[in-house]
């Protein structure tokens, strides 16, 4: 790819991490700028319709939408992350969609107004991870021996967890009880280094800070300091 590359960003969203993942994965070397979304810059709005990130920059041409960026990688990039075969290729694309809703329920999940949401959210995601396990063999990886997009799709929502995990008591509200399968391939894509260059040190705090602002069932749950900090015991 000769032209010059850029990620526009914003710290907590998780497509971005999915196309960071990609890009370092394939080699791709680009640069990132971070935008607020809450005062979105004119020159942000000009490059995005939709007033979302990501937007991958590619000379003049600005591209939105993570999953049309991540076919245009797969196109134009070295280091395929699809299968060859046209079906497994198929397949893949499916899971990719499947890990966009499993972002939908989280975003329902930290967003719960009260208990009751909080814990019939948490079992909408135990579900939805339970239809993953009968999908994961030997590992390492969703494919196996492999890493593929689907694996860069489910980073950025495994990572979710590892800021609920250290609200102490409260663990992973169960969301992964029983699902051992899902518990390796999590544990797995964490040491990635791939996956964990993707988000930035501050991850943890911004989504804390993130999370009072909600003000939901979460948001109380959470004493100032409950946080700590990523490779914290």
């Amino acid at each position: 790819m000769e032209d010059a590359i850029t990620l526009v960003s914003h710290a907590l969203c998780p497509y971005v991490q999915r196309i960071a993942i990609a890009l370092a994965e394939k080699g791709v070397a680009c640069d990132r700028i971070a935008v607020d979304l809450a005062n979105k810059p004119g020159w942000f709005l000009a490059l995005s319709p939709l007033g979302r990130t990501p937007v991958l920059k590619v000379g003049e041409a600005a591209l939105f939408e993570s999953a049309t960026i991540l076919e245009f990688l797969e196109d134009t990039s070295p280091h395929p992350l699809h299968p060859s075969d046209p079906v497994e290729r198929a397949r893949h694309r499916a899971w990719i969609g499947f890990g966009s809703e499993c972002l939908n329920d989280i975003a329902g999940f930290y967003a719960a107004p009260d208990a009751a949401a909080l814990d019939a959210k948490a079992s909408a995601l135990h579900a939805r991870f339970g239809i993953v396990e009968n999908q994961l063999g030997a590992g390492p990886w969703f494919a196996g021996s492999r890493f593929s997009l689907v694996d860069a799709v489910f980073a950025p929502v495994f990572r979710y967890f590892d800021t609920f995990d250290r609200l102490g008591d409260f663990g992973d509200f169960g969301v992964f009880r029983g699902l051992e399968q899902v518990k390796f391939w999590r544990r797995s894509l964490a040491t990635r280094p791939s996956v964990r260059a993707a988000d930035t040190d501050d991850y943890n705090d911004l989504l804390a800070a993130f999370l009072r602002r909600r003000g939901g069932a979460l948001s109380r749950m959470m004493a100032p300091d409950r946080i700590a900090p990523r490779g914290a015991a």
